[in-house]
């Protein structure tokens, strides 16, 4: 392999050169002559003259050094015209080693730095190929370029690029073991994979990918007014973070020069994302991980401090900067996070191959997008091992499947049960396996159940509305009474379907049909006074982005919901696992309840603006009324027996919010339950597990939530037996078993295998 000195000197380099910047010159000329031919071995000038150059032409000269040497010999060695060149080039050679002599830059020994021979390296050694200097007689005598495992050693030799990387990162005379050598192999090919892999990206409108100009306008704003009013409150922020960042300095040096480094104490809560106790011993991740709290702290302040009236631009302000603060946590970057380095020391850097094949295989499922797997893919089949109750498919339309359940026990009771799942993801969360199955348990207490299955939307329902779906309900009941030979059923709502229910059971009122006995809604909102920790995403920018992104694709993406969803919990749902999957290289755990939470649903269109601008953000069910089917619906016309569960920490329908649209309906007979946990695990709370408790209170809904709250009982256990005996009083006599009709199929049904 020639280098870019293995070409002919310039017929100006024959010169005799009188200064070093000549030289230089000159050197440069001939490197970048075309068709050069390499030059011989540098000689002193006087040599290869065979005369005595002009006193006035010759400068004090400084010995060789033989890494000089060894490197101009190289040169020659790796030169392949060198082998070729005819007999007669020999008679020339002092001629040519002049010109090498002059055309060479000589350094100034007044502003070197004096290194060891061996350590010296020159552009020219630069230019030589690896391989080339290796072969050749002067470098044998000098530590090898290279040093990777080879097939003698029994280890794969690495590729050109490879052995660059391991020059470039480990120096010079590296030894490599084989795994280390075939994990950077790897990473090359799965790089250009992630790359392939993001170019599938769909690009979104702006309006969904952050905020609109607005909040940062009124965020300057705010600190330009500050700055002008109080400008010794804002210098005194400054300082007292300038302060308390050198004093941490200075503790640190000063623990360091006695040889130890103490954690300062921690008065927080315990962050479990600095567990790992080198955050606690070492100086190096102690120092990071102090100043990245006296940093968060900083932040939270100037946040605060903002003069900024609008409690919803407040709260917006407030939530992004702790967006922002869980994003540049130190232990989310490899070079700070201990858990990190230590696993890939061990394993030789097979963690973090193991971690890139996971963000490829991420990406790719994706459609460029990196979301994070938060369960094992291919550990669950629908159908298989989890959503297994047996069952038919009694109805199928173009918006849902209706699953009849095969009864268990003899005898059932005379009204029958039918649930409405959200939309936004799958039924299946209620029929995960046998032992934490909602659905299975309902059936094993004696109801004829039915559940429904919603299909999983493409671009051709961008036109489907929040009228579709109330439309569906009133078919579904419909079907359900004339299956059973009923004239009433009772009905549960959970989530986004729970409102739904609401809205029909309003519309059931005002056209006087009472055909539903009872209604129970799980984590159900109805009164958006408060958007709670959607504050973010329910202003103008972000729904105005989401309207123009539905009516340009039809639909609102599983992969944005389950963004936006898992940004709520960013530390739980974004950062930590991507941490145990891309840095620690883990695979994702086999989590029945995770794997659900990634198969979601694309929501029709016009569906998510209507439900987003009329429910969300006008909050017109529990005011004016919401405008559908020709009747102005309102909270208050549901009036039938409810019972409500709510969840102690649900970050989605806080149980605050849920309770207040619960007291506003216009029912005399309510119950209201609060469960342990947040919304999913709450709800699926089997009796078997005795993991979350239950509160109940007696003091009704005439006050507030934290009157309920204060004067409530807690029991310890899951809510379903207690909501089993609300049911039972309210679901007639006991009749014989109703076995399902031939439909279209067994349970789950077809729809549930839809993947957007």
């Amino acid at each position: 392999m020639a280098g870019k000195d293995d070409k002919p000197e310039a017929p100006q380099a024959a010169e005799a050169v009188a200064t070093p910047g000549s030289r230089v010159r000159r050197a440069k000329a001939a490197q970048t002559a075309p068709g050069s031919t390499p030059a011989a071995p540098v000689q002193a000038p006087a040599e290869a003259a065979g005369n005595e150059a002009p006193a006035a032409a010759k400068p004090a000269r400084r010995p060789r050094t033989t890494a000089a040497k060894a490197v101009d010999a190289a040169v020659t060695d790796a030169a392949p015209a060198a082998s070729a060149a005819p007999a007669s080039a020999a008679k020339t050679g002092k001629r040519a080693a002049v010109k090498r002599a002059r055309g060479m830059p000589r350094t100034d020994p007044r502003t070197v730095t004096h290194r060891k021979p061996a350590a010296r390296k020159t552009a020219l050694a630069e230019a030589v190929a690896p391989e080339a200097a290796l072969s050749s007689p002067a470098a044998a005598a000098e530590p090898a370029q290279v040093a990777a495992p080879t097939a003698e050693t029994g280890a794969a030799a690495p590729s050109h690029s490879t052995a660059a990387f391991l020059e470039a990162a480990f120096g010079p005379g590296s030894t490599l073991p084989e795994k280390l050598v075939q994990n950077i192999e790897r990473i090359e090919s799965l790089t250009q994979r992630l790359i392939s892999a993001l170019s599938l990206r769909k690009p979104k409108n702006p309006g969904v990918e952050g905020p609109g100009a607005d909040l940062f306008t009124t965020a300057a704003s705010a600190w330009v007014k500050l700055l002008a009013e109080q400008p010794e409150r804002v210098m005194e922020r400054q300082v007292s973070y300038w302060g308390e960042t050198l004093r941490h300095f200075a503790e640190a040096q000063a623990a360091l020069a006695r040889g130890t480094l103490s954690a300062p104490p921690d008065e927080g809560p315990k962050d479990r994302r600095f567990a790992n106790p080198l955050w606690e011993r070492h100086p190096f991740f102690n120092f990071i991980k102090r100043q990245y709290q006296i940093n968060a702290e900083a932040m939270l302040q100037a946040a605060s401090d903002l003069d900024v009236t609008e409690m919803t631009d407040r709260r917006r302000i407030e939530w992004f900067t702790r967006q922002m603060i869980d994003m540049m946590a130190p232990t989310n970057f490899l070079a700070t996070n201990p858990d990190a380095l230590e696993k890939a020391l061990a394993t030789e850097g097979e963690s973090l191959v193991k971690g890139l094949e996971n963000l490829v295989r991420d990406v790719e499922s994706h459609g460029g997008e990196m979301i994070v797997s938060l369960a094992d893919r291919d550990a669950f089949r629908v159908g298989e091992n989890i959503g297994t109750t047996a069952g038919t498919v009694v109805a199928r339309t173009k918006l849902y499947e209706l699953i009849q359940y095969k009864p268990t026990t003899e005898k059932v009771h005379e009204i029958p049960l039918v649930i409405f799942p959200p939309w936004i993801n799958k039924f299946y969360i209620m029929d995960l396996k046998p032992q934490n199955s909602l659905i299975r348990w309902i059936v094993d207490q004696g109801y004829t159940l039915f559940v429904v299955g919603w299909k999983n939307p493409d671009p051709s329902y961008g036109d489907t509305g929040m009228d579709d779906y109330v439309s569906a309900y009133l078919e579904v009941m419909d079907r359900v009474l004339d299956l059973t030979d009923q004239k009433k059923l009772n009905a549960v709502g959970y989530c986004i379907a729970g409102t739904t229910l609401s809205l029909t059971l309003s519309l059931l009122k005002q056209r006087g049909d009472d055909r539903v006995n009872s209604a129970t809604f799980f984590t159900t909102l109805t009164d958006f006074s408060d958007q709670g920790e959607f504050t973010a995403f329910l202003q103008e920018d972000f729904v105005s982005g989401i309207e123009q992104e539905a009516a340009r694709t039809g639909v609102l993406s599983s992969q944005l919901m389950t963004r936006t969803f898992s940004f709520l919990r960013a530390n739980d749902l974004v950062w930590g696992p991507a941490i145990r999957s891309y840095m620690l290289g883990e695979s994702p755990p086999a989590f029945d309840l995770l794997f659900w939470n990634g198969d979601g649903t694309n929501l029709p269109g016009r569906m998510a603006v209507e439900y987003l601008r009329g429910l969300c953000q006008q909050n017109a069910f529990v005011r004016d009324g919401y405008e559908l089917m020709g009747h102005r619906l309102n909270v208050r016309d549901v009036d039938l027996p409810l019972c409500a569960i709510a969840c102690e920490t649900d970050h989605i329908a806080p149980a605050a919010d849920s309770w207040r649209g619960i007291a506003q309906m216009g029912s005399r007979d309510k119950t209201f339950i609060l469960s342990e946990s947040g919304h999913i695990a709450g709800i699926i709370n089997p009796p078997s597990k005795k993991k979350y408790g239950h509160y109940t209170s007696t003091a009704g809904f005439a006050t507030d939530f934290t009157d309920w709250r204060a004067k409530s009982e807690f029991h310890p256990g899951s809510w379903w037996p207690r909501w089993g005996d609300w049911l039972a009083g309210r679901s007639g006599g006991e009749v014989q078993a109703r076995e399902p009709e031939e439909g279209f199929g067994p349970a789950p049904g077809s729809y549930v295998h839809e993947r957007s």
